[in-house]
């Protein structure tokens, strides 16, 4: 491949793995192309006989080996077909073909199996659909009839089963178009009852809920308008409803393009994050269905910037196959459906690859990823940006995940998300002695700990963000976060029954080893404060009202966080008595160029005061600006005697 050589041999010392994207520069459309084969190029070994399934491993996932080894033939698809679809060289189309006509032959020792109602199978269908219509003179033409019989027999069953009222109904959809592609009719009333199910989705402003009680996430752009605008470049379907999804997704393109981060990481938040690098999905199916939503040279700038961003991380395996995990492989925040070979979605993000080399995507100069601070209200999902040089941060007052979301408060109930500080699962003791992360546990006095989650009455209020926690019924916890990139606040006003400690914690740091392969980092806790220090950064939480609290660094259990093996979190602790109490925290998570900041935080503002006040007498006008003095005065103690 071009663009390897001395580059790609330093990345894979320090990454550690084979990581397929690593040492190309990924800076124009034949390096795109190059990185779509070298993602797939390691499959080729675990690649069944007939070439229908894809043996990755031997973990299960909540469906069916069969379904499990489909997922590894078929998500690859959605990066190999715009590769055709765009002229790209691929030699090995043949297996791909061999694999089709074997896994739809029910008389085959590799079949798939049928798809059924709310199955795995309808998934990948809606990949091989996407094969069919961009790459129809490689999967569909060449095939014998008796195969092609098979596949639309087998493809057929996507209108006919019951299935999950969420970006699910896209599956059929694509499905649908692939048939239509080739040729073959469809249940054109199961088509159109899926699109009128996805506009019921659309909540505004280009934002989608996954599903009727679903959350606000990446699922978005990522699915949900990538799906949109596939349908919109196909030149298929209602014309009506194709401009529908271009209008939604130049609408939406704004807030997306401000979850990603200068340096091309895009903020980590909800399920599925394994599937990686289709974040940048969004950007190349702009191009696809040629969609200007913001000018040419950014979307590129935006595309781009990601895939160097994930092309710097270990996400490969010794063999260079795709693992589960997101900025390294660890199972620890997986999904109950994630298989060997769900990370293949992230091939996705070749969509880019189906337009032209001369399409203005490819032939605009790229233009850094846009560095507004904001905060910037995305009054939808109820969610604040703030930004700076290094990093993306978004806080929220949190979303109620459904039981079957593995881990769910970490990845919907923080009180904050960064592109640089992944969240981590909760884990150690009960008491309250483990560790979160940008989260609040209570512990009673008979050891009984509750982890924030659950949330009500989540609103933002000018650039505040405020909600309701309930722990036990006779505690009641109302939080207001602000931002400031590279800091949050955090305002918690708990009203108690009974006598509680309270555990808060601010991001976990990535600890980046020693040249002998330890963890390095260094601690500054005391009253009121907690500052930890790594290679990577610093994450540092203040109480500014007093020495109350005193301040904890936690190392966490190895594994438990998105970004980093290694972590330490900061951590305050203060045992509070029956009555109404304030916990006001100053957050800090920067990485190695804003170590400086420590000694410089944001103001508590009046209205954050104020906005407690409902329930109680109000504070005086300079309240807030009284504490922040007070943070500014321990904080520049703290940073004299750290220097």
């Amino acid at each position: 491949m071009r663009g390897r050589g001395r580059r790609c041999d330093r990345l894979a010392a320090v990454n550690g793995d084979t990581n397929p994207l690593a040492g190309n520069p990924l800076r124009t459309r034949g390096d795109v192309q190059d990185a779509a084969r070298a993602c797939y190029r390691p499959l080729l070994p675990f690649t069944s006989e007939a070439g229908a399934r894809v043996r990755l491993g031997h973990g299960a996932a909540d469906f069916d080996p069969a379904a499990v080894e489909l997922e590894g033939f078929a998500r690859p698809l959605w990066g190999l077909a715009p590769l055709d679809a765009g002229g790209g060289a691929f030699e090995h189309w043949d297996r791909i073909r061999a694999g089709l006509a074997a896994g739809t032959d029910p008389g085959h020792r590799e079949y798939w199996g049928p798809i059924a109602d709310r199955d795995q199978r309808l998934v990948e269908a809606a990949a091989i659909g996407t094969a069919l219509l961009l790459a129809p003179g490689q999967t569909w033409d060449p095939l014998e009839p008796s195969a092609q019989a098979h596949l639309i027999r087998w493809l057929g069953a996507a209108d006919r089963v019951r299935i999950h009222p969420n970006n699910w109904l896209f599956f059929r959809v694509l499905v649908d178009l692939g048939l239509e592609r080739v040729g073959v009719g469809f249940d054109r009333a199961a088509h159109a009852a899926a699109l009128d199910g996805i506009d019921a989705l659309h909540q505004g402003d280009g934002w989608y809920r996954d599903g009727p009680d679903g959350l606000f996430d990446w699922y978005g752009p990522f699915a949900l308008h990538t799906y949109g605008l596939i349908y919109a470049g196909s030149g298929l379907g209602d014309a009506v409803r194709a401009e529908r999804f271009r209008q939604r997704s130049a609408d939406h393109a704004a807030d997306v393009a401000r979850w990603f981060a200068p340096d091309g990481a895009a903020v980590a938040l909800g399920r599925s994050m394994t599937y990686r690098f289709a974040q940048a999905a969004f950007w190349g199916a702009l191009a696809l269905a040629d969609v200007e939503a913001r000018p040419w040279g950014q979307v590129k700038g935006l595309y781009l910037a990601n895939l160097r961003h994930w092309a710097t991380r270990p996400i490969g395996g010794r063999d260079g196959v795709l693992s589960v995990g997101y900025g390294y492989e660890t199972h620890r925040l997986a999904e109950s459906y994630n298989s060997p070979g769900s990370p293949y979605w992230a091939m996705s993000a070749f969509l880019a690859l189906a337009v032209a080399e001369d399409h203005p995507f490819w032939t605009a100069e790229e233009e850094p990823v846009p560095a507004d601070r904001g905060p910037v209200v995305q009054a939808v999902p109820r969610f604040v940006i703030s930004r700076d040089h290094e990093q993306v941060l978004l806080i929220t007052g949190g979303q109620r995940a459904p039981a079957w979301v593995d881990q769910g408060p970490a990845k919907y109930q923080r009180l904050a998300y960064s592109s640089r500080f992944g969240f981590s699962a909760d884990a150690g003791r009960a008491d309250g002695t483990g560790t979160g992360d940008s989260t609040l546990w209570l512990v009673d006095a008979q050891g009984d700990c509750r982890r924030r989650g659950t949330t009500t009455g989540v609103a933002v209020v000018g650039e505040l963000v405020v909600s309701t926690w309930c722990p036990w019924p006779d505690v009641e916890v109302d939080t207001v976060v602000w931002a400031a990139a590279p800091w949050h606040g955090r305002v918690h006003r708990i009203r108690s029954a009974r006598r509680l400690t309270a555990h808060e914690f601010g991001f976990a740091l990535g600890l980046a080893p020693d040249a002998q392969g330890r963890p390095t980092h260094q601690v500054e806790a005391g009253a009121g404060s907690a500052l930890v220090t790594s290679p990577l950064g610093r994450s540092g939480l203040v109480d500014p009202s007093g020495a109350r609290r005193r301040g904890q660094v936690r190392l966490a259990p190895p594994n438990v966080n998105l970004e980093w093996p290694s972590t330490a979190v900061p951590v305050l602790v203060q045992t509070i008595g029956p009555g109404s109490h304030d916990l006001i925290t100053l957050a800090l998570g920067s990485g190695p160029a804003g170590a400086q900041r420590w000694d410089d935080p944001p103001e508590v503002a009046d209205q954050v005061l104020a906005l407690l006040d409902r329930r109680a007498p109000r504070r005086s006008a300079t309240a807030g600006r009284r504490l922040t003095a007070v943070a500014r005065r321990r904080l520049a103690a703290l940073s004299r005697r750290g220097s």
